[in-house]
């Protein structure tokens, strides 16, 4: 029999939260968090296999942040002019962005002299969804010498949230596609006039 690494137990068991010890985790944690500020730094990662995966490493210059975001659709105030029902631009709106991407921009505003590298989902309960966004200082020594990392350090890569440029802001503009059915998704969306998704 192979011999399976406890980064794959973990994988594993964050596929089907409610089938493994990771549902009895969360009923602790996620009352402590939804009492907690939205955007909290953390010490560590939650899920250590994922964020490694997604480039965390543990060194200065890392920054890991959880972050609470609302689950729904947007809440639109009601117009104060007259409308019929119609018109009233109130319900069933929802955002051109994922749930992790807003979790990483209002990480980024929160620190704006960190750059998000990436983001995953940590848990969510009726009412809010969390994520982990992982940061880092493009300024600190450590990572600058670093040649996995430093890349992040080049002037094209300040405000990267904003432009869409993490994996969810990728996904969200529909750039995991490629080929047939893709054409109106590159150079960007904005381009081709929103024809793209």
């Amino acid at each position: 029999m192979d011999a399976v690494s406890m980064y794959k137990y973990q994988r594993e068991a964050w596929k089907r939260p409610k089938d493994s010890y990771v549902g009895e985790l969360l009923k602790e944690r996620l009352p402590k968090w939804r009492k907690g500020p939205s955007v909290q730094r953390i010490k560590r990662p939650t899920r250590i296999e994922r964020a490694r995966r997604l480039g965390y490493r543990a060194k200065p210059g890392y920054v890991v942040v959880r972050v609470r975001v609302p689950k729904g659709g947007r809440r639109k105030s009601r117009p104060k002019k007259g409308r019929r029902p119609k018109r009233m631009g109130k319900n069933k709106f929802s955002p051109g962005k994922s749930k992790q991407w807003i979790a990483e921009e209002r990480a980024q505003r929160k620190y704006p002299n960190l750059e998000v590298l990436n983001s995953y989902w940590v848990g969510e309960d009726g009412q809010y969804k969390y994520y982990e966004v992982i940061m880092v200082d493009p300024y600190h020594p450590q990572i600058k010498s670093d040649h996995r990392i430093n890349w992040i350090c080049q002037k094209s890569q300040k405000g990267r949230v904003f432009r869409g440029k993490t994996g969810a802001g990728k996904k969200a503009r529909g750039l995991r596609k490629r080929g047939k059915g893709a054409e109106k998704v590159r150079p960007s969306l904005r381009a081709h006039r929103r024809r793209g998704k």
